[in-house]
């Protein structure tokens, strides 16, 4: 059964990297880019000082680096400890793949650090702020940041989809520790 979901993810894989084309390379490669969301993450930044004030944004900065920390922690520790090659690495594919950038990463993907990062802000500003077309406009995001790694050819999906789930939970669980926490606090 394992086997046949493996066989599964690459054939979905190498159907979905495929239908690139040249002209939307450099769309993809600037949505995968960490410094592409710069500006959202200031527009995020700025609603929360907007709901919240300083102290609570401050405070709200730290439980989001914490988030980061932990989903990329738990990332490494799944990706050397499962040791899935990626796609560029996979000899039974490897003649197959359409690796848009110079090079795939690293030798193990299990699973998407972009996508559960991505998605793990997505839901704990969504949690926070309330507010629905933020809410939309987040999810859309992380999906098309988490899509882009299929895209350029560094993930297979069930890399991605793993990725999503645990940057759901991440999302979720921070916001509600933060929650927690101003409440705890004297602010």
């Amino acid at each position: 059964m394992l086997h046949d979901l493996i066989t599964y993810d690459k054939e979905l894989f190498l159907f979905l990297n495929n239908l690139g084309t040249t002209s939307w390379d450099s769309f993809w490669l600037f949505i995968t880019h960490k410094f592409s969301a710069i500006p959202l993450y200031i527009l995020l930044i700025f609603l929360s000082f907007k709901q919240f004030g300083l102290k609570k944004t401050l405070i709200l900065l730290v439980f989001t680096s914490l988030m980061i920390a932990v989903t990329n922690g738990l990332g490494d520790f799944f990706k050397y400890g499962f040791q899935r090659l990626r796609p560029c690495y996979d000899d039974e594919i490897n003649e197959l793949v359409r690796l848009v950038k110079d090079s795939c990463g690293g030798k193990y993907g299990y699973f998407s650090a972009h996508a559960a990062n991505t998605m793990a802000v997505a839901i704990f500003f969504s949690n926070l702020l309330k507010k629905k077309f933020m809410t939309f406009f987040l999810i859309v995001w992380a999906m098309l940041v988490a899509y882009s790694r299929i895209y350029l050819g560094v993930h297979f999906p069930l890399d991605i989809l793993t990725g999503m789930l645990v940057g759901l939970f991440f999302g979720w669980l921070f916001a509600k520790l933060y929650i927690f926490a101003l409440l705890k606090l004297p602010l």
